[in-house]
């Protein structure tokens, strides 16, 4: 479990969002103004996972206007992933896809961050990372579940207002909605006005 430790920094080769490939691409120094979310898929031309990196492409802009950049990592080649990334939707493709994918050959990264199997591909974890490195939110689901990227984008939201109002945001908390105090009062006030809303 990562959540409250630094994520584990790394360098390693990557196709870009643009195409070209970096061979010494640094996760820290491709944070946004607000950190990143990391994520972690099995391998290149599988079957859930372009579901996934699509629907994060589709809102990377949402990710971005947040100061959140978006970072995808598996167990391919950087030659993999631009053969992918030019490999048409219709054809099994991902498309140009607007986000870097790196290159863990070695496994050393998908093992740093725990999400590596036996059978040497990773699961799919998610790992929102605030703008100090600090790891605040983490989900791994098993490979044939697929995730649900507008809760990533949630958990985005929840992490940018604790770090502005220093309130805390209760369950199903989304951007606009009221916060509470972490007080017993706090929490009194809040259940009072909308225990009903759970």
């Amino acid at each position: 479990m990562l959540v409250t430790k630094k994520a584990p920094d790394f360098t390693a080769t990557t196709v870009l969002a643009n195409g070209q490939i970096q061979e010494d691409f640094n996760l820290y120094k491709n944070f946004g103004d607000n950190g990143a979310v990391l994520f972690f898929y099995p391998l290149d031309f599988t079957f859930v996972c372009p579901s996934e990196i699509i629907a994060f492409s589709k809102r990377a802009d949402e990710f971005k206007k947040r100061g959140i950049n978006i970072i995808g990592v598996s167990v391919d080649s950087q030659f993999s992933h631009f053969a992918w990334r030019e490999t048409a939707v219709e054809n099994g493709g991902i498309g140009r896809v607007n986000m870097p994918l790196v290159a863990d050959l070695t496994k050393s990264i998908s093992k740093d961050y725990d999400v590596l199997l036996d059978g040497g591909v990773a699961l799919r974890g998610s790992f929102l990372i605030d703008k100090d490195g600090t790891i605040r939110h983490q989900v791994v689901n098993d490979l044939p579940l697929g995730r649900n990227i507008d809760e990533m984008i949630r958990m985005v939201d929840t992490m940018l207002y604790t770090n502005e109002h220093g309130e805390v945001c209760p369950a199903g908390w989304v951007s606009g909605d009221e916060a509470m105090k972490d007080t017993t009062a706090g929490v009194a006030e809040y259940l009072k006005n909308h225990e009903g809303d759970l």
